[in-house]
Parts: structure tokens; C-alpha cells; sequence
């Protein structure tokens, strides 16, 4: 049994700097991941299988394709067939919230299944997979502080914010991607400037957080309430939203917040973890 983790990714920072003939949008973010998120299991079996667990699996329930799938059918393309597979996905990160999710999963798939067929990890065809399956794709892959320009493909890690508290925080509401997009205003604002990792994280901004907020107002509830626990040091929604996060200065103060963010509402998912 290979198991993989698939950890929830969140921007720094999200610069979105113009919309490019592919449809996609040329951006600059600072990607960052954390010590918690989906969890794959693959084993060798004498016929095909998938099934999806965990808190967030129904809402997976009757996908008849999705990216764990089409990732196991690109590697099998391109390095050959490893046979019959009985493929687990652990769902605890919930779906279209900004975080990774599909991403990472199907990134833990390409490193699960190269673990599998003794293919390393950081193997050139796995992250032309990873391109072809999703811009984040491969950022997950890759699974380290980056620096992401083009479509969010082309990495240069940094040095990260290890062990640094994150608390993650989703009002319940799923924001797809394409129309936060559709609705930016297209405003080139500037790109991510210089320094550290946090230094950069701070003088940033996301640029779809103001259209993400027209579509879910609450997420500038859920930032605000980040925004006003003790100990933080920079409160901001992730990706296309509506998952929010917020660094803090220790465990303790993010462990206060999460208790707070509780108590006032108690519907929201909440995550306390830490950067990897």
C-alpha cells in the first residue's frame, strides 16, 4: 500500500496581471502548503478500483471522472500500465474552497503511482502530466514554497515559513473558479515585490478576493473575524476563495482564534495546522 499525502495549498499572495489568448491568466502567487489535507491509497489488485472517504466524500459522490482518475490514466500513457489498481481518496479538505483540493489530490496520485513503478518523483514527464491536468497541479506536485508565474506552472521555490501556525477557515460556501475570474476587472495592480517570504506575503494582495466577495460576501466576514484575532500576522482568502487563512505568531494564539471562530460559528470548517 503506497499512501500519499495531498496538502492543502494556499497563496501568500495572488497577482493577477492580464488575461492571456489560452483563456488562461497570466498571475504571479507566492504558493505555500501546509502539514494537513487529502490523503491517497494505492495497491495492486486484481481489478479496478476507486472509492472516495472521508468527511468531504459526498460531495465527490456520482463523479464519474475526476482528476485522481485522470491522473492515474495519464501516468499509465506515459509510463506504462502498472495493472489493475485500487485507488483510495481520503476527502478532508472540502471541494472548490481555494485550498488545492482536486489539485493536490491528483498530485499525491502522480507521486503515489511513481512510487509505485520506481519512477523519482521529480521526473520531468510527471510535471508535463501535471501541466496538462490543472494550472496548480503542478505547484502540488511539486509541493513546496514556490513562487508561481505564467498560469501558476512555472515554480521557483523559496525559501518557506516552516512550522509557521495557520489556521484555515470555509463559511461553507463552494466558489468555482471560472467566474471569480470572469468577474476581475482586469486592473493590473503590480507585480509581488521583494524580500522574504512573509515580507512578500504582507506588501501583497489576491487579486480575486474583491470578486470572490461579490459572489460570497461572507468571505469578507470570515477575513475580517481572522483579521481581528490577537497574535496575527496576515489574514487573507486563498486562490479563488471562499477558504480564508491566517498566519499567526504562535500555536497558541492560533488555537484561540480557531476556539473563537468556533464558538461564533459554529457551521464553518475550520483547520488548525502549520506550514511545511
Amino acid at each position: 500500500m503506497i499512501v500519499e499525502l495531498a496538502p492543502a495549498k494556499i497563496n501568500l499572495a495572488l497577482h493577477v496581471r492580464r488575461k492571456r489568448a489560452d483563456s488562461y491568466h497570466e498571475l504571479e502567487t507566492l504558493f505555500a502548503f501546509l502539514r494537513d489535507g487529502d490523503r491517497i491509497s494505492i495497491c495492486r489488485t486484481s481489478a479496478p478500483h476507486f472509492a472516495v472517504t472521508g468527511p468531504f466524500a459526498a460531495a465527490l459522490a456520482g463523479e464519474g471522472d475526476n482528476l485522481v482518475l485522470r491522473a492515474a490514466a495519464q501516468f499509465a500513457d506515459r509510463f506504462g500500465d502498472p495493472g489493475p489498481l485500487a485507488i483510495t481518496l481520503d476527502k478532508h479538505l472540502p471541494v472548490a474552497s481555494g485550498i488545492g483540493g482536486g489539485s493536490a489530490d491528483a498530485a499525491a496520485t502522480l507521486r503515489a503511482l511513481a512510487r509505485l513503478a520506481g519512477v523519482a518523483t521529480d521526473d520531468a514527464g510527471l510535471f508535463v502530466i501535471a501541466e496538462a491536468l490543472g494550472a496548480d497541479v503542478p505547484a502540488c506536485l511539486l509541493g513546496r514554497s514556490a513562487v508561481g508565474t505564467g498560469k501558476g506552472e512555472q515554480l521557483d521555490p523559496v525559501a518557506g515559513l516552516i512550522d509557521t501556525p495557520v489556521l484555515l477557515v470555509n463559511p461553507g460556501v463552494a466558489v468555482s473558479t471560472g467566474p471569480v475570474f470572469r468577474a476581475w476587472d482586469g486592473i493590473d495592480r503590480g507585480g509581488i515585490g521583494a524580500g522574504d517570504l512573509l515580507a512578500r506575503a504582507i506588501n501583497g494582495r489576491n487579486d480575486l478576493e474583491p470578486p470572490a466577495r461579490l459572489l460570497a460576501p461572507v468571505i469578507g466576514t470570515v477575513v475580517a473575524m481572522l483579521q481581528a484575532q490577537p497574535g496575527v500576522m496576515l489574514a487573507r482568502m486563498s486562490g479563488s476563495g471562499a477558504t480564508c487563512f491566517a498566519l499567526f505568531e504562535s500555536v497558541a494564539a492560533r488555537t484561540a482564534a480557531a476556539k473563537a471562530i468556533r464558538q461564533a460559528e459554529p457551521g464553518w470548517w475550520c483547520l488548525e495546522s502549520a506550514l511545511a
